[in-house]
């Protein structure tokens, strides 16, 4: 029986480090432009049922609830949280924060669509709009050389004066992806996402328009984590990793008092 106890607090141990994980991820991504807080879940394992509710004690009477015993404790899955976090002021012309719903679609190395919040924008050396890792946005809008007055509306449209010229051109649409369950993609990290079946396949669309977000030039998302919350619910999982290590140590003595005396 010790033996058993001591393995499911070993699976609250495995546990609460999950958590901590967790939590250490949101502290060190506070300060990542568009930034989404994770969550793990946790689920009980298999219970082992000696004896049923309704099964018979005497003639006439019976169990009023089960005999069960629990096996623990493992995580099930993570799942973002996509509140909307505070806007920040850059004043640089290629900076874009989404104002509600929608990501930005953008070519990964690999030839596969990623998807993300951050709108830390800038241009290649052939003039392509891309990320700050160089991933080109999609669709692909080029900025020639030497453009100024860089305007981007809040419904997705560039427009710029090329050199030599007074005259405005309008250089291409920003288009934005809507998830019908956006917790269901998968993090790949460099703050972008992978539509996954679970997600549903991106709605694509100018902003401002099904249910999609605005643009707002010059600003960036900031981060979601709530650091106040990110730490008290740290103290939780110390705590609760510390009655998960007694536990541990309190079976031990058990199983050490039964081999000496018996």
């Amino acid at each position: 029986m010790s033996g058993s106890s001591m393995h499911v607090a070993k699976t609250g141990l495995t546990a609460q480090q999950t958590r901590m994980q967790v939590i250490s991820n949101n502290l060190a991504n506070v300060n990542t432009v568009g930034f989404k807080s994770d969550r793990v879940n946790f689920e009980s394992l298999l219970y082992q049922i000696t004896r049923l509710a309704g099964d018979p004690t005497s003639e006439g009477t019976a169990l009023t609830s089960p005999l069960a015993l629990g096996t623990g404790v493992r995580a099930v899955n993570t799942e973002k949280f996509f509140r909307q976090g505070s806007l920040i002021s850059t004043d640089n012309a290629l900076d874009i924060a989404i104002d509600g719903d929608g990501m930005f679609e953008v070519l990964r190395p690999d030839g596969t669509m990623g998807y993300t919040r951050n709108g830390t924008f800038s241009r290649n050396a052939l003039g392509a709009v891309t990320t700050a890792s160089g991933y080109i946005l999609q669709p692909e809008i080029n900025i020639p050389p030497g453009a100024s007055n860089i305007n981007i509306s809040q419904d997705g449209i560039i427009t710029a004066t090329l050199a030599g010229e007074s005259a405005i051109t309008e250089l291409g649409q920003i288009t934005l992806s809507n998830f019908a369950n956006p917790r269901g993609l998968t993090p790949l990290g460099e703050n972008f996402y992978m539509a996954t079946p679970a997600s549903g396949e991106p709605a694509i669309g100018a902003p401002y328009t099904g249910g999609r977000g605005k643009l707002e030039q010059g600003n960036l998302e900031s981060s979601n984590v709530n650091v106040v919350q990110q730490l008290v619910e740290m103290i939780e999982t110390q705590r609760a990793y510390e009655v998960s290590s007694k536990s541990i140590t309190a079976s031990d003595e058990m199983m050490r008092f039964i081999s000496n005396n018996l």
